[in-house]
């Protein structure tokens, strides 16, 4: 009999939901936008009640247009990004600012200091975040609350990542994933789970008790409860419909992606690109992999028995936009879209080759460098622009921003392969993968077969295969991942633009080590 969940994937500005039946095949999927909050020197917000209003319309939407039954859908999944939920004991919004604001953005950087405190403790944790706390995780950004907003500490009662949080929200039970546990928290299930010793190092004795970190977490693919009347009612599901343990957005695109590799096959390594707002290099190994610039190894945080490790790029999506958000509107008051741009580059491409705009480049650390640099104060860096402000102009700009961005990909990927690792494919999922162009522009630059889905939200399909899992205790990630994946859509390396381009990575290198020369230089002279 064909069963039926409901997968949702919430981002930076929208929350996505999908029907998925047992074959994989997606019947549905809805979007609902939520506002985000952006302050000064990098500060993010959000109000929970936004993005859960977000999350209800776009899973009633998706239910209506699938022509499935609300009864009909056996378990719910959530994913999200690793933003920060902060609520009072009660479980009511914490009123970090106004209009509800009660979460601190993924991409918020508030807590550099805080941050930085966190790896200056030499802690056997930090090995595990290639090095260095980055500010984006949620414990420096816990330490600035206490420090900054004491009033607020004072009254906390729970604080969780996004996917807990709407896991909360639609059973009542304050499930935490074993996932953003260990990628986002102070929590090393290998040596001890909840690291005491370091909480007290960095003033946080008080966290577990203070956020309800008191249990062991939940392992992804488990059933973290049922939806209470109220949630079904809102989400317009039955009550008591399963609900999966949460899990961070990229962990879930790096179970979508499983099926893609060749079958039958069980690489050392398996490589995902995930493409929106920020990019994501999920790197799945049989063995841990520790490396300087790379969060993790976590084990048992996407596939049970494997370990992951997560390489990044703060702005992706984000700095096209930036690049189309700068640029002078047109006589109409307009500017270009994104599809405007890649139309117009398929026939600029075609008659200059896949050197276009060679004259530009670009480092694109516009929101600091995640990986392998692991610093947070980098900045982006354009050389070569002139004062041409035409349509044309701004579509070389626009090429080699996304260059950048394939040439940073390149720098990860190889980072965190090593030499004795096989890894001949890399599999691709998001915006940026959604354009033929910009596939093969990775293609060419990684020297990498692009492995994408057709015409599928593969993050969904990652977190549709946690609503499977749940429903059969004794059922495996791995399996169901690969019986619901379609076979791939193969972007393969053009040798000619492979050799172009790596004339391109040399000046990528060589300009980040011209940017750390002027770093140093300014330092002494300030």
């Amino acid at each position: 009999m064909t069963r039926y969940v409901c997968a949702v994937d919430v981002g930076t500005l929208s929350a996505r939901a999908g029907i998925f039946d047992s074959d994989g095949e997606m019947l549905s999927r809805q979007v609902s936008g939520f506002p985000v909050h952006e302050g000064e020197g990098h500060v993010g917000e959000y109000a929970s009640g936004d993005i859960w209003r977000a999350v209800c319309d776009a899973v009633r939407a998706a239910v209506r247009s699938s022509g499935v039954q609300a009864d009909q859908v056996s378990a719910l999944a959530f994913d999200a990004t690793c933003s920060l939920v902060l609520l009072d004991r009660d479980h009511a919004p914490l009123p970090l600012g106004p209009d509800g604001r009660d979460t601190i953005a993924w991409f918020d950087h508030r807590a550099l200091a805080e941050a930085e405190r966190c790896t200056a403790t030499g802690h056997a944790l930090i090995r595990h975040l290639g090095q260095a706390m980055s500010p984006e995780m949620q414990t420096p950004k816990l330490m600035w609350l206490k420090t900054h907003r004491p009033d607020l500490w004072a009254a906390l009662g729970y604080a969780g990542d996004l996917s807990d949080y709407l896991v909360l929200r639609s059973t009542g039970q304050a499930v935490r994933s074993a996932c953003a546990a260990a990628a986002k928290w102070p929590y090393l299930p290998a040596s001890g789970g909840w690291q005491h010793d370091f909480l007290t190092q960095v003033g946080l004795p008080d966290l577990p008790q203070k956020a309800g970190l008191t249990a062991p977490p939940a392992p992804v693919g488990t059933t973290a409860g049922t939806l209470t009347a109220a949630s079904a009612d809102a989400l317009g599901l039955a009550t008591g419909t399963k609900v999966a343990t949460g899990i961070i957005d990229a962990f879930a695109g790096a179970i979508g992606t499983h099926g893609l590799f060749p079958k039958g096959t069980a690489p050392d390594l398996q490589q995902t690109l995930i493409t929106g707002t920020s990019n994501c290099i999920m790197s799945v190994s049989k063995e841990p992999l520790y490396r300087a610039g790379l969060w993790g190894p976590y084990r048992d945080a996407a596939m049970p028995g494997r370990w992951v490790s997560e390489g990044g790029q703060s702005a992706a999506g984000a700095l096209l936009d930036h690049v189309l958000d700068s640029w002078p509107r047109t006589g109409d008051g307009n500017r270009p879209g994104h599809s405007d741009v890649t139309a117009r580059l398929g026939a600029l491409l075609a008659q200059h080759g896949p050197g276009f705009g060679g004259h530009i480049h670009v480092l694109p650390d516009f929101n600091g460098n995640r990986s392998p640099l692991s610093d947070p104060m980098a900045r982006g860096v354009i050389s070569g622009l002139s004062l041409d402000r035409s349509f044309d102009a701004l579509c070389a700009l626009y090429w080699r921003a996304a260059l950048s961005l394939a040439l940073g990909v390149r720098q990860i990927i190889s980072h965190a392969s090593g030499e004795n690792l096989d890894t001949s494919d890399l599999a691709m999922v998001g915006g940026l993968a959604q354009s033929d162009l910009l596939a093969q522009l990775f293609a060419d630059v990684t020297g990498r077969r692009i492995l994408r889905h057709q015409g599928q939200d593969t993050i969904l399909l990652g977190t549709a295969t946690l609503a499977f899992a749940c429903l059969d205790k004794d059922s495996a990630i791995g399996p169901i991942a690969r019986d619901m994946a379609a076979d791939p859509v193969i972007k393969t390396p053009d040798p000619a633009a492979q050799a172009l381009y790596e004339r391109d990575y040399q000046v990528f290198l060589r300009m980040q080590a011209h940017r750390a020369e002027i770093a140093a230089l300014g330092a002494k002279n300030p």
